[in-house]
């Protein structure tokens, strides 16, 4: 089974996040999925330049998770072997007075990907239907009317030629500490670390039902999202890249014709010299 189809949430399924194994490696070990990765990373520098050049479609990619669940890490390992210029990455973080002004989707709109480009959310609109909903910042009527509204937007955004790949990072609440204590003994990364990551883990049952209900109410056809088992780091890196390099292959990328008489270029600039 693909990874594709393997952790693809079905439109309409159940979700139990409990019931799905955050550890789960398939079978393979460190050292094969990480050479599987650089194979797929390779592929998805040649599929991103064939997106680039053409010119006609974009894709997105959203990730939610848990703090901690390495969203970071996955940009960094994802995108690092392809070409900055048509890439594009967000981080949505609490919304600016202006920001705050508008509808939800207003600041993200500006943020979807321009024809040519892969542009990845780091967090997304999707804090409207979870962070606002767990604190109660907003009704419960305001976060349930969101759900409909998240589906007709990315329905916008894919009928103008976005290609959409949601994808939530599955960790276990104890490998969660057990990121937050290395977080905390290495000065690198100590920065990452605040009171409100331990706050937030008093609400890790009302996280993850609203988690649940985001996965069940907004996993489509057009934009699915994808539960991946992301205790493990490295296999979390092959799960996801095997996916988007699948979603590109799928879109049909092609080298665009020429937009010049290439004899002609050729017999003027060459051939006379």
């Amino acid at each position: 089974m693909s990874f594709s189809n393997q952790f693809r949430i079905r439109p309409g399924a159940k979700i139990q996040l409990d019931h799905l194994e955050a550890g789960f490696v398939g079978g393979l070990d460190r050292a094969e999925a990480k050479q599987k990765t650089k194979r797929v990373i390779a592929r998805l520098a040649k599929l991103q330049s064939l997106l680039y050049a053409n010119a006609e479609a974009s894709l997105l990619i959203v990730l939610q998770g848990p703090d901690a669940s390495g969203k970071d890490g996955l940009i960094k390992h994802l995108l690092g072997g392809l070409n900055p210029q048509g890439v594009v990455v967000t981080s949505f973080k609490r919304p600016t007075e202006i920001e705050a002004a508008h509808d939800f989707l207003w600041r993200v709109h500006r943020r979807a990907p321009a024809k040519g480009e892969i542009a990845v959310f780091n967090r997304s609109h999707y804090e409207a239907v979870l962070v606002e909903r767990v604190r109660e910042l907003v009704s419960p009527l305001t976060w349930q009317r969101r759900y409909e509204q998240i589906n007709a937007f990315e329905a916008l955004l894919a009928s103008n030629g976005t290609k959409i790949l949601k994808f939530f990072l599955h960790i276990d609440a104890q490998e969660q500490l057990d990121r937050f204590r290395r977080r905390l003994e290495d000065k690198r990364k100590q920065w990452k670390i605040s009171e409100d990551d331990y706050e937030d883990r008093q609400l890790w049952g009302k996280f993850q039902q609203a988690n649940e209900a985001m996965l069940e109410r907004t996993s489509t056809k057009i934009a699915p999202w994808f539960v991946i088992p992301a205790n493990h780091k490295w296999y979390r890196n092959l799960a996801i890249s095997k996916i988007v390099s699948s979603a590109m292959k799928d879109m049909g990328l092609t080298i665009p014709p020429p937009s010049v008489d290439i004899a002609k270029v050729r017999k003027k600039y060459h051939e006379i010299a």
